[in-house]
């Protein structure tokens, strides 16, 4: 008996759970996807502190790095990783600028599609404008703090290196507070924002890298 109980109860909480997070209708859709396209028009810098997340099927915890992100419109994004190493990445238009620790390295994505494609989707996942990409088929999703796209790329070569990206939005501005890439192999890695500052001033210099 005391099996039976604590069974229905754990279902009861899974369903509570589950409860959470729930398709959005179309007109949810229209509605978030305004709000997310006027947040973005409106936003040329941003500024935040992240937390990365990177799970590995063969480690029993995830890597964690924290570090700071900049992006200035139309198309400049640094990440700093401040620890527990050093290391930043700047996306430069049609270049791809690394410091490892003061050993830097230049990488021109011009001559590569792919490369091209995936900065774009890093550009447009930091300010949430991705809704019209032609190459993902998208799912939407409500909860009482935050909504959820799920993308899931057409490309095949997108798919060799994503399976699913996941952006979470907060319910006020409808701006990203999580990025989730999901490779096909079911590692991922995940990124939280915190402290996001809109719109204040951001110098070139800082993409110099």
């Amino acid at each position: 008996m005391r099996n039976i109980l604590f069974s229905i109860l754990l279902l009861g909480h899974i369903s509570l759970l589950l409860g959470q997070e729930s398709p959005m209708n179309g007109t949810e859709i229209i509605g978030f996807k305004d709000l997310v396209n006027e947040t973005s028009k409106t936003t040329q810098t941003i500024q935040s502190d992240f937390v990365q997340y990177k799970h590995l099927d063969f480690l029993s915890n995830d890597i964690v790095t924290h570090g700071k992100m900049v992006f200035k419109s139309p198309n400049k994004v640094r990440w700093e990783y401040t620890e527990p190493f050093r290391y930043s990445i700047v996306f430069l238009e049609d270049k791809l600028l690394i410091n490892d620790g003061g050993s830097k390295s230049n990488v021109d994505m011009g001559n590569s599609a792919l490369f091209q494609k995936l900065n774009q989707l890093i550009v447009n996942s930091v300010k949430g404008d991705l809704f019209q990409d032609s190459d993902f088929d998208m799912e939407y999703f409500k909860a009482q703090d935050y909504y959820k796209v799920i993308f899931t790329p057409r490309d095949d070569k997108i798919k060799s290196y994503i399976a699913t990206f996941i952006l979470i939005f907060d319910k006020v501005q409808a701006a990203v507070q999580e990025v989730k890439m999901v490779e096909p192999s079911g590692d991922f890695t995940r990124i939280v924002f915190t402290d996001r500052k809109i719109n204040q001033t951001v110098n070139d210099a800082v993409f110099s890298n």
